[in-house]
């Protein structure tokens, strides 16, 4: 695939951004370049002040990323797969970490890089007919772009366990029962919910919402009580803003808030 093709699309409308990965023909694959051009995409929406959401997708009706490129993955060695790991980790950890929230639309199979896309999301919004799993054991190679390590913190150790072992898919329902994924739609429903779900969250003080997701984030690699403490100065801090007052305010004259992020 040239560089010069397009393979990620992003569309901005009303302060919500849609991500979509352009392969259709492919399966919507991550392959280098689309690792690349994902990159870009992340760092455009990260910086734009206009964008409070973002919703990432994957073009056509059979695939949200149906996984990495096996062409390309075929032809690494011990170095350059690392390399390949390590790039994908941290555009992915960017996604996580750009401080706006993040709802992955499902539309398909999301296998591979594509289930780790999903989870680096904040939400999940699945079509019923989506389809979730980690087989890369059965190419003998592992996951690249923290599946070992979102999967066992979202469902817990035993059930991600089985589906890294396993390299089994699972349906969109047993999904949602094991929380990998948080709702299923319709699948003619799935933007417009995932729309819907991003802009009640963008409705809230957005200064809250971006602690909320770093004070999760975090926490979850900080003993009980640094935890804790974290949500604390975080509570504090969010005691000083505008939005704060205005919330409280508009709470207590029974009105819509009108936040302002400050």
């Amino acid at each position: 695939m040239s560089e010069a093709t397009p393979t990620v699309r992003v569309d901005i409308d009303e302060g919500l951004a849609t991500i979509t990965i352009d392969r259709p023909d492919k399966l919507n694959a991550l392959n280098s370049d689309t690792i690349t051009q994902l990159g870009h995409a992340v760092a455009r929406v990260a910086a734009d002040e206009a964008v409070r959401g973002v919703i990432v997708t994957g073009a056509g009706t059979k695939a949200f990323v149906a996984g990495a490129d096996i062409g390309e993955l075929s032809t690494q060695n011990q170095i350059t797969g690392k390399a390949r790991a390590m790039r994908g980790q941290a555009v992915f950890r960017r996604l996580e970490r750009c401080g706006k929230p993040i709802v992955a639309a499902v539309n398909g199979f999301a296998l591979g890089g594509g289930c780790e896309l999903a989870m680096a999301c904040h939400l999940r919004v699945a079509s019923e007919h989506a389809k979730f799993g980690q087989p890369e054991v059965k190419l003998g190679i592992g996951p690249g772009y923290g599946g070992t390590v979102r999967l066992a913190r979202l469902i817990g150790k035993g059930r991600a366990l089985d589906l890294l072992l396993t390299a089994r898919m699972v349906g969109a329902e047993e999904a949602l029962q094991m929380g990998l994924v948080n709702r299923v739609v319709p699948a003619d429903k799935l933007m417009d919910e995932s729309e819907q779900l991003l802009r009640g969250i963008l409705a809230n003080g957005p200064l809250a919402v971006r602690l909320c997701i770093e004070a999760v984030d975090a926490g979850l690699e900080m003993s009980l009580d640094e935890a804790l403490l974290l949500e604390a100065n975080h509570f504090g801090l969010l005691s000083s803003t505008d939005d704060m007052r205005e919330g409280m305010a508009a709470f207590l004259e029974k009105r819509p808030a009108s936040f302002r992020g400050r």
